[in-house]
């Protein structure tokens, strides 16, 4: 049996502050401007500086926080786990205010470029149709359009250059190796970095404690397995000892890495059944699914965009699964149990 899921630490630090986690890593936390409120940032020691993961989402209040850690630190670099702009967002900045370079993988590079740019499958009316052939309706349709490009808004500039990072290759910051660990299905390359010496995992949003992470299918990728990918993925996590550290990018710290990665797999399959069962009887488009798999009201267009995405995950994944038939008819794409 696996150990249970134990907190080491009962608070968060405040924004503009730094906690000691473990021998050369500080927590930071910062607000976000979302449902999910809060983002972790780390900083390593690293020589004579530290090296951050993950920068934060672009707002002035966050760059006020970093000022404030910063005062008397000098930044080595920025590793940034994945595109997501709550991740991404202040790399540009950083690297403007302290010379700090860029480090991520290639496929997240890319990725935050076409979403920036709004580049074929990654624009907001590509994903809007895709959304209108799932069954969306005019009215969550038309409040997509007005929202605009969120992505630009969070991620303002991305540096220009980066140093890349690949899957499964040692990374030397300060005196401790660290292992590359790349994971698919939330982003398209996101790296985890594992250190050994230290049992610590700095899992970025591919191991959180208390939420599962967004796993959505995109436009550019519409018969994709992103939820597949991510449960692959995490099982790779059951690898490294049960009594790891891990340090997530919501959430507190925790340790039960392997327990919290057998209760992902129960939340997804509990899902997945609940949509089977819905869909048992006659075929049902993603958006009529949306409340049966979130069991609440969807209140905005930030939320329709991930709750939209998700459905259509958990659907594509039954259906690659052979659980589900995909029907297409007068342009849309309804769904029935096998």
């Amino acid at each position: 049996m696996n150990a249970p899921i134990a907190y080491p630490h009962e608070t968060a630090p405040a924004p503009g502050t730094a906690v000691p986690v473990a021998p050369g890593i500080e927590w930071l936390c910062m607000p976000l401007p979302f449902a999910l409120n809060h983002i972790n940032l780390w900083l390593l020691a690293d020589g004579d500086g530290y090296a951050a993961v993950d920068t934060g989402f672009a707002q002035d209040p966050i760059k006020d926080a970093w000022k404030s850690v910063l005062a008397g630190r000098r930044l080595t670099r920025c590793i940034v786990t994945h595109c997501h702009p709550d991740h991404l967002g202040l790399a540009a900045w950083l690297e403007r205010e302290t010379g700090a370079p860029l480090w991520i993988a290639q496929g997240e590079y890319l990725a935050a470029h076409m979403m920036a740019e709004q580049i074929a499958g990654y624009a907001i009316p590509a994903m809007v149709e895709f959304f209108r052939r799932h069954g969306l309706d005019q009215a969550r349709m038309d409040a997509l359009i007005a929202r605009g490009n969120g992505y630009k808004r969070g991620v303002p500039e991305i540096p220009a250059t980066y140093q890349r990072l690949f899957a499964d290759r040692s990374l030397r910051i300060g005196d401790h190796d660290w292992r590359t660990i790349v994971g698919h299905g939330h982003a398209p390359e996101h790296i985890s970095l594992y250190c050994a010496e230290l049992g610590v995992l700095i899992s970025g949003d591919m191991l959180l404690p208390r939420i599962s992470t967004n796993i959505s299918v995109m436009a550019s990728n519409p018969l994709g397995d992103p939820l597949g990918l991510f449960l692959a993925s995490i099982d790779g996590f059951r690898a490294l000892p049960e009594d790891t550290l891990v340090l997530p990018s919501h959430g507190r710290p925790f340790r039960g890495l392997h327990a919290r990665v057998d209760q992902l797999h129960a939340h997804h399959a509990e899902r997945c059944e609940v949509l089977l069962a819905a869909c048992r009887d006659e075929a049902k488009s993603a958006a009529e699914l949306i409340a049966v798999l979130f069991n609440r009201e969807i209140p905005d267009p930030h939320q329709t965009m991930f709750a939209m995405g998700e459905a259509i995950a958990h659907l594509n994944y039954l259906q690659h699964a052979g659980k589900m038939q995909r029907i297409e008819e007068n342009g849309l794409v309804r769904f029935v149990s096998s």
